[in-house]
């Protein structure tokens, strides 16, 4: 009988991106770290459909950019991607719900590649406050 060890260190960070209201896509500091947006001069994303499943999206972590990747910007500390064009054409209501995708790494695949699986919740209205 064989068996492998699943190691907990492979468990301890939860990956995550979020939409912000302006379309964007967040990454946390997690995110950013294991992605190696860092050491990487220009960074590039992909994205890519699950042809079975429309509603399942993943991020695929390239070297080079093309025409087919997305740059990833850095403002402070903090990386984004622009997507508000391919989540508008996804129909992903980013401005009246919070997005969230948590990502899992896909093993054995040639690139980095990330199953993203999305979480929503109802945006808080803010009030507006008469003085």
């Amino acid at each position: 009988m064989g068996y492998k060890i699943i190691s907990a260190k492979r468990f301890q960070t939860k990956l995550k991106a979020t939409v912000h209201k302006s379309g964007k896509l967040g990454f946390t500091d997690a995110a950013a770290k294991e992605l190696g947006f860092a050491s990487n001069a220009e960074p590039y994303v992909k994205f890519a459909v699950d042809e079975d499943n429309p509603s399942i999206l993943y991020l695929i972590n390239v070297k080079e950019g093309d025409e087919d990747s997305f740059r990833v910007n850095k403002a402070g500390n903090y990386y984004y991607v622009n997507t508000r064009l391919m989540f508008d054409s996804l129909q992903i209501d980013y401005v009246n719900e919070t997005v969230i995708y948590d990502m899992i790494k896909v093993e054995g695949m040639e690139n980095d590649v990330y199953r993203m699986n999305k979480r929503t919740t109802k945006r808080a209205e803010k009030e507006d406050k008469d003085m």
